[in-house]
């Protein structure tokens, strides 16, 4: 059980989350904000993104629900926007690995 009052309506919230990142570690932090309804991350994700990190969403088109990245996008919380399939490799990218994820089957960085 979570404790605390809901943040953007939801318990947990990706909001406080994002908030700690962006105060925590600013410059340091690739977030992503994926499919979901509401609001929830939108705020923490420019705050991340005006913290110097770097910020994605999910496209609409590859989305269940584009609530939540739709929100980010409104606020110009998000630098770039990818399809869920090309998500992790943008992530690796951003940080400057080479990596394999074998779930997705790509090789991606550097």
């Amino acid at each position: 059980m979570v404790e605390g009052d809901p943040v953007a309506f939801s318990r947990p919230s990706v909001d406080v989350l994002f908030n700690s990142m962006a105060q925590n570690a600013p410059g340091k932090v690739v977030a992503s904000l994926l499919t979901g309804m509401g609001r929830d991350g939108a705020q923490g994700l420019l705050n991340i993104k005006n913290s110097g990190g770097h910020t994605l969403a999910q496209d609409e088109k590859s989305c269940v629900v584009f609530g939540m990245p739709h929100a980010a996008q409104n606020i110009g919380a998000v630098a770039d926007t990818t399809p869920l399939s090309s998500m992790a490799e943008e992530i690796f990218a951003k940080l400057g690995h080479s990596a394999f994820v074998a779930g997705l089957g790509f090789a991606g960085g550097n």
